[in-house]
């Protein structure tokens, strides 16, 4: 059960209680770090047991309680209801109810600890020396770590008098009958030091926050989104839990005003360069604000020097951004960390498709530089042997993220027989993407820089890059694109899902598409859920496997749209019925990565350990989806409807896109409804 907001989030068991589980992240987190590790409610010395729970929110929830078992709550004669938010704090509001007509009393008892676990350690605990401060008078309780300059601390305020202890707060309570008793549990949770806030004035801010501002916050985000009608059944109800959890997974980091999208909880709980830039892709004609923020904190961040700690070079983007005591002192993962190839065209990518959609020239010219940074960045630096290519390798050869492509696990780049390629490795997609970064960069150099010279250059250099990658990764007797090239030209011949990233950005030549859209939905890729990262019947092909065999909503949607834009809308239209199923029957929520397990052989999607729910780009992808059956596409200050609707889907209308038209309307009806419309 969780409560979250921005980088902050609680995870507890169904009675709100947390527990230290050492393979599990429940607890309370922000910045990296667990403020909360213990917090268990007992009444009388024993636990209590959930009736129900009220998720008011995605930052807010209720959970209804009584003593003994949940089956036997109709004798129960009090019961207990906690009432938790979070915003940049975590408040808990307990109510115990006496139902009698006799006076009750009860001895109340929160325990509370903090381990200030880093998130990166969740499964690997370590004991930390933790000092505890109790002090009754002021019914607080102090959990701090210090080491050298990292410091983090815990403060639980109660709002009536307790017994503080070192291990939590006490309270001996008279109830009258038919009567209450509650009082309000503040924590607050602050870093470097920072003192707390008088508890009244803190607890009166939350209360107002939570009220009025994060509920009228979320109101806005949703209002300013635009209406989807749907009539399957359903649908509605997704688009609309997308969109609050994309409104859940925006924070402010420390250094910058503006909201960004986080990777996805628990485990992506800060800016991820690639998860983020992403997201705003994937969003554009639902909530293009994310956008904007998104290309200036990175612009903000962009690499300035060579530093081989953090695979830093000149232009190059931002891979990720953490702040626990693990980023902080560890040469593994440090706070800045740049190990990523395709972050730095993405963004390109993203600032032209993001002027497409809202027509701000003035964001483009103020990050003129950076863009042109950026892509200096693809051939100084990420052109690692010469041969024209975008590659990878840690410029640390200790540490660091051994692949630096979307599929970042270590044993993700191998051929079909499971043999991994040496260093530097040319993933395919990678190509992609450099391609229509210099593509979208020349015109932005001719439309909005006035470099018409440059922008001549970069087309050039994308239609070289697209000739010579059709030649060198191209595996004619097998039909499809090599998923890598290693240093010595060779082709990894394993088939995967990358493919698909090389329609999205037009890459592949045009009478080879179909080609490799029959890949795409054949037996050996597409599990009827969706795309799989890795085809069956290779070596390593493992359907639980991340990179290996899974399959990713957010992989399927950019896969989806590249086959629309090569006008292979019955393909298109199969993965996106696929991954709208999945979400639907795992109950409204697509996570980041399901087993490719086929699915006829699982009636219901099995969800990895590893996924994050709710994940950014798993959200983004079925908006992303929608906007690919229905067409979307801009086109200066008019917006281009072309539907493609999958079987099933019935009549959809997506009311107030907006962009440079200012709101436009999209209608469109599967082809099912057309026919029986035609018979009617």
């Amino acid at each position: 059960m969780h409560v979250i907001a921005g980088n902050l989030f609680a995870i507890s068991d169904a009675q709100g209680d947390i527990e230290v589980d050492p393979q599990t992240p429940v607890g309370l987190f922000a910045y990296d770090t667990r403020f909360l590790s213990h917090w268990v409610l007992r009444i009388d010395g024993e636990r209590i047991n959930a009736l129900a729970r009220d998720d008011l929110t995605y930052f807010e929830t209720r959970f209804f309680l009584v003593p003994g078992a949940a089956s036997h709550y109709v004798d129960a004669d009090m019961s207990i209801i906690r009432h938790r938010s979070v915003h940049d704090c975590f408040h808990e509001n307990i109510t115990v109810l006496n139902h009698s007509s006799q006076p009750a009393e009860y001895t109340v008892r929160m325990e509370m600890a903090s381990d200030f676990t880093d998130i990166v350690e969740v499964g690997q605990l370590r004991q930390r020396a933790v000092e505890v401060s109790a002090d009754s008078a002021d019914q607080q309780l102090v959990l701090r770590y210090q080491r050298d300059r990292f410091v983090r601390k815990t403060t639980v305020r109660s709002t009536v008098p307790a017994e503080v202890d070192e291990k939590g707060m006490t309270f001996r309570i008279r109830i009258a009958p038919e009567g209450k008793w509650e009082t309000d549990l503040h924590v607050s949770v602050t870093m470097g030091g920072e003192e707390g806030r008088d508890l009244r004035a803190d607890l009166q801010s939350h209360q107002q926050i939570v009220r009025t501002g994060m509920r009228e916050d979320l109101v806005q985000w949703l209002d300013r989104a635009p209406q989807l009608v749907a009539e399957r059944k359903g649908l509605e109800e997704l688009y609309q839990g997308s969109l609050a959890d994309l409104a859940a997974l925006r924070y402010r980091p420390l250094s910058h005003r503006e909201r960004v999208p986080i990777g996805g909880l628990p485990w992506a709980m800060g800016l991820c360069g690639r998860d983020a830039l992403i997201t705003c892709l994937q969003t554009m004609a639902f909530t293009p604000e994310l956008a904007p923020a998104t290309l200036r904190m990175l612009a903000l961040m962009q690499g300035g020097q060579l530093d081989d700690a953090l695979d830093e070079e000149p232009g190059k983007i931002l891979a990720q951004l953490r702040y626990g005591e693990t980023g902080t002192f560890s040469d593994r993962v440090s706070a800045l960390y740049y190990g990523a190839a395709d972050t730095t065209p993405l963004f390109v990518v993203l600032l032209d498709e993001y002027e497409r959609w809202s027509g701000d020239a003035d964001l483009v010219r103020e990050l003129r530089h950076p863009a042109r940074m950026a892509l200096d960045w693809i051939d100084e630096y990420g052109d690692l042997t010469g041969d024209g290519y975008l590659r990878y390798q840690r410029r640390n050869e200790r540490d660091g993220t051994i692949n630096q492509c979307w599929k970042d696990s270590p044993d993700a780049i191998v051929d079909a027989h499971g043999r991994q390629p040496a260093f530097p490795r040319a993933t395919c997609e990678l190509q992609g993407y450099a391609y229509d970064a210099k593509r979208r960069g020349a015109r932005l150099a001719r439309e909005f820089w006035g470099d018409p010279a440059y922008a001549d250059r970069l087309e050039r250099e994308a239609a070289a890059l697209k000739e010579r990658f059709n030649r060198d990764f191209w595996l004619p007797h097998r039909e499809y694109y090599a998923l890598a090239l290693d240093p010595y030209g060779e082709p990894v011949d394993a088939l995967a899902s990358n493919i698909g990233h090389l329609l999205w950005s037009g890459i592949v030549a045009d009478d080879r598409a179909e080609a490799v859209a029959e890949h795409l939905v054949g037996p050996r890729l597409f599990s009827g859920w969706g795309v799989r990262t890795f085809a069956a019947g290779q070596r390593t092909y493992n359907p639980v496997g991340t990179h290996l065999g899974a399959v990713w909503p957010s992989d399927n949607a950019l896969i989806a749209a590249g086959l629309r834009r090569y006008r292979l809308d019955a393909q298109a239209a199969r993965i996106a019925a696929g991954i709208f199923d999945m979400a639907q029957t795992l109950g409204g929520e697509a996570p980041g990565v399901i087993a490719g397990y086929e699915r006829d052989l699982t009636t219901y999607p099995v969800q990895l350990t590893t996924s994050c729910r709710p994940q950014a780009w798993s959200s983004g992808a079925l908006l992303m989806l929608l906007g690919t059956m229905l067409g979307l596409r801009p086109t200066g200050d008019n917006l281009l409807v072309n539907p493609a609707v999958p079987e099933g889907f019935g009549r959809l209308e997506l009311l107030d896109i907006p962009g440079p038209w200012g709101h436009s309307d999209a209608y469109a009806r599967d082809r099912t409804t057309e026919r029986r419309h035609r018979l009617h």
